[in-house]
């Protein structure tokens, strides 16, 4: 019964997780100048032509893998990645207030801590099931223990 609860509270996390990537992925190229080649020039991203749709394809692909359970735990690490990236470019100059590096400043009423926690509760919350698929992977209901499944049953046939 407990791992019943587990499968599903891990199939639940993947859905979620897996979900808002590959939706925000996806918006990359259908809203460039919103959300693709155009905020990341705004934000200060460097060669933006390159690194939104590359990020959008990231997104994308690990998001289905994650979704599929299909390598989880890679799939996590290269999401893990970007949303770091995520947070350091545009949660952390609403947090001092000021721009860093190559990374601006948005318009916003307020500024400061809270400010930041407001804005990144999406980021913080797709960091916290990243992490959580890390550790306990894809979970029963998932490709990748489908297939391994699938191969130590036709070893056993050998």
């Amino acid at each position: 019964m407990n791992r019943q609860i587990s499968s599903a509270t891990v199939a639940i996390v993947r859905s979620l997780v897996g979900w808002v990537f590959v939706v925000e992925g996806v918006l990359k190229f259908l809203l460039p100048e919103e959300l693709g080649v155009g905020r990341f020039a705004s934000i200060g991203i460097p060669a933006p032509r390159v690194t939104a749709p590359f990020v959008g394809v990231v997104e994308v692909a690990c998001g289905v893998m994650i979704l599929a359970g299909l390598l989880t735990r890679l799939a996590a690490v290269a999401l893990l990645l970007d949303i770091s990236v995520a947070i350091a470019s545009t949660k952390l100059p609403i947090w001092l207030g000021h721009g860093y590096w190559h990374f601006t400043l948005p318009k916003l009423k307020h500024y400061g801590l809270l400010s930041m926690l407001h804005e990144a509760r999406t980021d913080f919350s797709m960091l916290l099931g990243l992490l959580f698929l890390l550790v306990v992977g894809g979970g029963s209901l998932s490709l990748d223990t489908l297939g391994l499944s699938h191969r130590k049953s036709s070893n056993s046939w050998k």
